[in-house]
């Protein structure tokens, strides 16, 4: 599965984290933290964000893939009538970035046009792709298209530690080789990086790998064991670990001009705001940039994730069944559906993170709570914060 693209500046569309929304061009700010509508007429929150499993067919075998990605073709994928029908409602819950993800949506023959479609309809266009079969030709497509930034999975500073965990071969030569023609097509491109404690000592390399070439953006995305990644349990890094991974993300920012963001690891947004109190400094637009007006969790509040077949999920790590498109109106599934109800309510989350001072910008991994502790409701199991409340 490829990491989507993250959305966080009004004119960068996977920088506008509402989440990102996972990846919004054209003003999008985080569902109730601020910039423009904040809720529709019903007054559920605006969906700034939508990652769109086009198809779960993929050319790599990817260690920590949640969809357990293979290349042969899956049954129950929307036809190119049906996808069509989908993007038509997308308008009905706000400007949503729609991120075209799978699997690896090149493997979809028309999700070309499909992008085409979304981009006539005025929705800001991601791509997420894991680089290898990106060619000359297919460059000139995706950006005829209309995608706005594609996003590159890396995972290790070099082709031996990369290929190691992409499970094939030559993958990294093929997603620099990718990278060539993205950038030779002007389109702007970010790389994701999956943290295990394999690569975690090597993160300064890949960020100087990113910076060598020409990358608008690193994002590292904390694992989530679920799928493939289950297997991957003894590569999860402690709760110590991760809080000393986000201290350094927040120190390391300072140091570059490339916009740096931790995805599936919410805390952040709790460690941002105290050692930003710590330094004397104010969490501002002008100051954090979008980093300031996003939350850690956006499942279900700002974001969804409508799978190859049209389950529509709180985020690709939770499959929790919220509806399915091809019975309900997608629309309907974002305004009414219980579990995302459940999201938009303090009072819900169970443990610290119910009553934790920090909630409204961070809330949690709830598919991490949901895949380690078996509620996702529940605490997130790699926070050390403990909440004022539970101190007194």
């Amino acid at each position: 599965m490829m990491q989507h693209p993250q959305a966080e500046q009004a004119q960068d569309p996977m920088q506008a984290h509402a989440h990102a929304g996972h990846g919004h061009p054209a003003g999008a700010h985080p569902a109730g933290m601020g910039g423009g509508a904040r809720t529709l007429p019903d007054g559920s929150p605006v969906c700034k964000l939508i990652a769109w499993e086009v198809t779960r067919s993929c050319n790599l075998a990817c260690k920590h893939c949640r969809a357990e990605a293979h290349c042969e073709p899956y049954e129950g994928e929307l036809s190119t009538e049906a996808a069509k029908a989908l993007i038509d409602t997308f308008p009905e819950v706000g400007k949503p970035i729609i991120i075209f993800t799978g699997g690896e949506p090149m493997m979809r023959p028309d999700v070309y046009e499909l992008i085409h479609y979304a981009h006539g309809k005025g929705l800001p266009c991601a791509f997420a792709t894991n680089g290898t079969l990106i060619t000359a030709d297919m460059a000139k497509r995706i950006k005829a298209a209309g995608v706005e930034r594609c996003s590159i999975s890396i995972d290790g500073a070099d082709a031996a530690s990369h290929d190691a965990f992409r499970g094939l071969p030559g993958a990294f030569a093929d997603s620099m080789r990718g990278i060539e023609f993205l950038k030779a097509e002007g389109i702007p491109f970010q790389i994701n990086t999956t943290v295990t404690r394999n690569n975690l000592h090597s993160f300064k390399d890949i960020f100087n790998l990113c910076q060598r070439i020409g990358a608008a953006a690193w994002h590292i995305f904390l694992l989530v064991p679920m799928g493939r990644g289950s297997g991957l349990a003894d590569q999860v890094i402690s709760a110590q670990e991760y809080e000393d991974v986000l201290h350094w993300l927040y120190d390391f920012r300072k140091t570059t001009s490339m916009h740096l963001k931790a995805t599936c690891a919410p805390h952040y947004y709790r460690i941002m705001r105290q050692k930003a109190h710590e330094e004397g400094i104010s969490v501002t637009p002008e100051t954090f940039g979008m980093d300031a007006l996003t939350r850690g969790c956006l499942g279900g509040t700002g974001f969804c994730f409508i799978s190859h077949v049209g389950q529509v999920q709180p985020c690709g790590y939770l499959e929790l069944d919220c509806g399915n498109v091809k019975n309900t109106p997608f629309p309907e599934i974002w305004k009414k559906s219980t579990y995302f109800q459940q999201f938009r309510h303090q009072e819900e989350y169970k443990g610290k993170c119910g009553v934790c001072e920090y909630h409204k910008v961070c809330g949690g991994c709830r598919a991490r709570a949901h895949s380690m502790h078996g509620n996702h409701m529940g605490e997130e199991p790699l926070c050390t914060y403990i909440p004022k409340k539970m101190k007194a």
